[in-house]
Parts: C-alpha cells; sequence; structure tokens
C-alpha cells in the first residue's frame, strides 16, 4: 500500500509529530511505500536545522533527515508556512537577501500542489495533529 502523510505539529509540545514519525517507520519496515511526507504549518519547525534538542531527548528533526536519507523518502515542508516561521533554503535566502538558509537536509520546500499530487497518487493520506 501506498502512503502519504500530512504533519501539522512541531517536533515539541505535542506528541504528533512524534507519532507520524514512528508510524512512518512501522510502514516502511512492513514493506508498505511512503510517497511523501508533507509538512504544513507548525510541522515545518521539523524542517529547521536550527533546532536544538538536549542530549537526554530524541532529535526527531534529525531522524526525519535520516529517514530521507537512508531511504529515500520524500520530506516537502509548505514554502508559504515555512517563510512565515523563518524557515528558508539557498534559494529564498538568495531572493531575499538573507545571510544564511537553515533548510535541514533531507527536506525542501514546495507549495501545496505536492500535498495534492501525493493525495492523488497514494492510497491512503495519513493526518498527525491539527
Amino acid at each position: 500500500m501506498i502512503f502519504a502523510l500530512l504533519v501539522h505539529d512541531a517536533p515539541v509540545g505535542r506528541h504528533s509529530s512524534q507519532a507520524a514519525y514512528r508510524f512512518a517507520s512501522e510502514l516502511l519496515a512492513g514493506g508498505h511505500t511512503l510517497f511523501r511526507v508533507f509538512f504544513f504549518g507548525d510541522g515545518v519547525h521539523n524542517s529547521t536545522r536550527l533546532n536544538l534538542t538536549p542530549g537526554n531527548e530524541t532529535d526527531l528533526p534529525q531522524r526525519w533527515s535520516r529517514l530521507a536519507a537512508e531511504l529515500g523518502v520524500d520530506l516537502v515542508s509548505c514554502v508559504g508556512s515555512a517563510l512565515r516561521r523563518g524557515i528558508v533554503d539557498e534559494a529564498q535566502a538568495r531572493q531575499h537577501a538573507l545571510e544564511a538558509a537553515n533548510l535541514r537536509d533531507g527536506f525542501e520546500l514546495s507549495g501545496l500542489g505536492q500535498l495534492v499530487e501525493a493525495s492523488i497518487r497514494c492510497d491512503r493520506l495519513v493526518v498527525f495533529g491539527g
């Protein structure tokens, strides 16, 4: 079965981002396909390199990046949500004359069309948070 995930919440404060990661890991381990994870609203906080996690806590954004690097999972953060929260890639940093980008490796910024495409191409779209 082919899945897509929609993550609405930041990696801290609520447990839905962590639940989304556990769900993604389990479905991949079960032989299913994860077409895309789309981060929207506060969920885009999963995609910044500026998250610092104390040593005794799980670094959830780093785990998402590892999932992309090791298994090729497509991680997309909504560009509108990201810009409003100060998360930019290299292109956005140049366009807005910012000193640096802070989008975490493995993530890309894109529009809601990526979410629409995922919902069309997948058997199930599972929503976390909101």
